[in-house]
């Protein structure tokens, strides 16, 4: 949490510090996070392998954003068949965003209808196990606290 807050507030040294910590502490989100940071160049020189192995890092261990931006590099290299696997991957996990990119690549037939529908299931069953009542409360409240 210290690291988003760094960053958040422009202080990407102390960020980086964090999250540098924190992964090798095993935290996944810093995986995640130091993959951004060395994707935007903040606070750190941009690298692509660095960016690739903190979203691998992060990914192999259940991070569904990062399974979703691994898809995104892949596609970008031409490889719509890897990216369609980590996005199948993401989507199962819960990523919305992965979900809507199948749903796109279903639409134009480049995903078959059962493994959309599987990954359909999957990202149901995903964002069902997130919720509780104290999740609900704490929206509710986060939400009434934007409003005033």
């Amino acid at each position: 949490q210290m690291g988003v807050r760094c960053r958040r507030e422009g202080d990407y040294d102390g960020a980086f510090e964090y999250f540098t910590k924190a992964t090798a502490l095993g935290d996944v989100g810093a995986h995640f996070h130091l993959s951004r940071m060395y994707h935007e160049g903040k606070g750190v020189e941009m690298n692509e392998k660095k960016v690739w192995h903190h979203l691998e890092e992060a990914a192999i261990k259940g991070h569904p954003k990062a399974r979703h931006n691994l898809g995104c590099l892949e596609a970008g290299n031409g490889r719509a068949d890897r990216a369609m696997k980590h996005w199948v991957i993401a989507a199962n996990l819960g990523d919305d965003g992965s979900l809507e990119i199948l749903k796109d690549a279903f639409g134009k037939g480049l995903v078959s209808k059962e493994d959309f529908a599987a990954a359909l299931r999957a990202h149901q069953a995903a964002v069902d196990a997130t919720k509780s009542p104290q999740r609900e409360a704490a929206e509710l409240a986060r939400e009434e606290l934007e409003t005033i």
